[in-house]
């Protein structure tokens, strides 16, 4: 049996982000663990959640709500790996790499929210 969020491409990039993020944060200081390490990881993983609940066969209103948050969620990312690289914790193709993952993803999700 398969969920509808499962065949959505932008759910599949947005469990990658998820991954790169989770392995980027193996590489931070051991005391942003429960700062900046936490709060990246929390925001990546949002973004796929947000989109994998929101699709539960609701109204489309309702999964446009979903899909915003998502995108909040990946905008939140990108903050994160701005505060990352201040801090010197990402080396800048690092950041770049995923900084255009998170674009792709708020491209994505702005045109499955407008098509909806």
């Amino acid at each position: 049996m398969s969920f509808k969020f499962e065949k959505l491409v932008v759910w599949q990039k947005a469990v990658d982000l998820s991954a790169n993020v989770n392995s980027l944060t193996k590489t931070f200081p051991k005391d942003e663990l429960f700062v900046l390490t936490s709060q990246i990881k929390r925001a990546a993983d949002s973004v796929s959640l947000n989109i994998a609940e929101g699709s539960t066969g609701q109204s489309n209103a309702e999964f446009k709500k979903f899909l915003g948050y998502a995108l909040r969620s990946d905008i939140e990312v990108v903050g994160c790996l701005y505060l990352a690289k201040r801090r010197n914790m990402l080396h800048q193709d690092d950041f770049t790499k995923l900084y255009k993952q998170c674009e792709e993803l708020l491209v994505m999700l702005n045109a499955l929210r407008s098509k909806l």
